[in-house]
């Protein structure tokens, strides 16, 4: 269906592609990960014809129609929603801008009128009929409301241009479909609906994401880029990290005999099988294949940091009382007669439509502003640690390199002690050296971390912590929390990370709020709470 030939691309003495020779087939998903930097979205560019690679090809079969999810979100603005999606299909659309102008004609010729017989057949054969009801369907479906749909793309916000340009990328059931974090922006209930799609979709899908459970739940294969090639394995993004990380155990275990290697490879494969085949996948077209090789199995040579949260003393009985609380934001209500007690095992994840509400409910907590009503009492005991969703006031002021940007925050100042701290997230050698003001995004998030690691504290409070970070450090920050013994509240849209980390789950909005001991998946599946959560907006 798909396939690349010898792709190599250098940019100066970095390698990012080494003669990558790789076939992608139809009717599977490959989820196509890589640390950062590794070249993911580069790959996908590739693919796509947006860039040329130093050398090699890319092969598409003859016939056969690739789409993909457009990353300007201005390109459209003077079209209509609508028309919008329909471009997605642009052979189609080509027919029916073609037979608009031959109709518009003042002196219609027999010429014209051969052309034009000829182009509806052409757009019958493509079910052209259908396609304004296809992609207002599927507009709904994303949830674009039927009165946008004659709207121009100027019109809409950031949310719904992502959904608009993605439902341009689904339509008309194209052979190849290539998506570059599709799940950004987008809710619980839109994600659940694209997973749906994805999963009865018959063609051929690539995707980049940060999202693990989106990519555990529509991949049937994992195209890994590392050592600057491309390795497919059988399975989803769970089953990839699992066997790599047993294959790396079992590297480093040099004396462990051959046999014994094979056999807990093998019953490692055998147990998630047996998991696979209970979930949502497997009751679709996109099983999991029933032969996973043991020879697929290899180390990888990712870098994982090392998270490790500790309380420098335990909590008392005492662990917060908020009573009351009442929060508005330029006339708009934020926060409605929020009350709840914190007991000692909570691991609470705060949620809501609006994100606003969350955030100002953390900048509350953090003392950073001041509610309308209402109070908040913290134990006596309590210590706390902050990770903002918006980290920039951390990194305005004179820069500095990251051993004393850290050093600021540290009641010891001795260099190998905050080098330690750097070190745990992969800032070692002449990386501590690099100033502040030139950090990426995820770097920023990485060095907020190791700033909270120092505090000890005994309640974290984090507000999407996995933004901008690779999915090694989600994976890191996910595990170490479940070990974490103290309170979390935290708010993430990664639903993997959410559902193994809280045992409670409370949602703000305008008119209310939600407490509910359950985790996040009884939460969103709870009929009863989605009655009650109409109530609360």
């Amino acid at each position: 269906m798909l396939s690349t030939q010898n792709i190599s691309l250098q940019y100066g003495k970095r390698v990012l592609f080494d003669e990558v020779n790789v076939t992608f087939k139809e009717g599977n998903c490959y989820g196509i990960i890589g640390a950062n930097g590794a070249g993911k979205s580069t790959f996908l560019k590739i693919l796509s014809g947006a860039m040329e690679a130093n050398k090699g090809s890319v092969h598409l079969e003859t016939g056969k129609r690739m789409a993909v999810l457009k990353q300007n979100h201005f390109e459209f603005d003077e079209v209509t929603v609508l028309n919008t999606v329909l471009m997605g299909h642009q052979k189609l659309w080509k027919i029916m801008q073609e037979k608009d102008a031959i109709y518009m004609k003042e002196d219609f010729s027999e010429e014209d009128g051969i052309k034009a017989s000829e182009l509806e057949a052409e757009f019958a054969e493509m079910d052209g009929w259908n396609a304004e009801s296809s992609a207002a369907n599927l507009l709904s479906g994303i949830g674009i409301s039927e009165s946008d749909h004659y709207k121009e793309m100027q019109e809409l916000d950031g949310n719904q241009k992502v959904r608009v340009l993605l439902a341009q990328a689904l339509f008309g059931n194209p052979d190849v479909l290539i998506l570059d974090e599709p799940t950004n922006d987008l809710d619980l209930h839109t994600i659940s609906w694209l997973e749906d799609f994805l999963l009865d979709f018959k063609n051929t899908v690539l995707i980049v994401s940060h999202d693990r459970h989106f990519l555990d739940t529509v991949c049937t294969h994992i195209a890994d880029i590392d050592y600057s090639k491309i390795s497919l394995y059988t399975g989803n993004y769970t089953f990839w990290y699992e066997s790599s990380q047993l294959a790396l155990r079992q590297k480093q275990q040099a004396n462990k005999k051959a046999e014994e290697k094979v056999k807990e490879l093998q019953a490692f494969i055998d147990r998630f099988s047996a998991n696979a085949s209970k979930s949502k996948q497997a009751t679709s077209r996109k099983k999991m294949l029933e032969k996973i090789n043991i020879e697929d199995i290899k180390p990888s040579s990712r870098k994982y940091p090392g998270i490790i949260f500790k309380q420098a003393r335990d909590a008392g009985k005492e662990i917060l009382s908020v009573r009351h609380l009442h929060y508005t934001f330029n006339g708009e209500t934020l926060i409605h007669d929020l009350s709840f007690n914190v007991d000692h095992d909570d691991k609470i994840t705060f949620i809501s439509k609006n994100s606003m509400a969350t955030t100002a409910f953390y900048k509350i907590l953090a003392g950073e502003i001041k509610p309308d009503s209402g109070t908040i009492e913290w134990g006596q005991t309590i210590t706390k640690s902050y990770l903002p969703n918006e980290n920039e006031q951390y990194f305005s002021d004179e820069p500095l390199n990251l051993i004393d940007w850290l050093r600021q925050y540290s009641t010891e100042k001795d260099e190998s002690y905050i080098r330690g701290f750097l070190g745990k997230m992969l800032f070692s050698g002449e990386e501590t050296f690099k100033m502040s003001n030139v950090l990426s995004g995820g770097e920023k998030v990485r060095c907020m971390l190791s700033r909270m690691m120092l505090t000890e504290a005994n309640v974290l409070m984090l507000d999407e912590p996995t933004n901008h970070l690779d999915l090694e450090t989600i994976t890191t920050l996910n595990n170490s929390l479940l070990n974490f013994p103290g309170n979390i509240f935290f708010t993430s849209r990664d639903h993997t990370f959410t559902q193994t980390i809280a045992n409670r789950v409370i949602e703000i909005g305008p008119k209310g709020f939600l407490d509910k001991l359950k985790s996040f998946d009884e939460y969103i599946e709870d009929k009863e709470v989605e009655q009650q959560r109409n109530k609360i907006y």
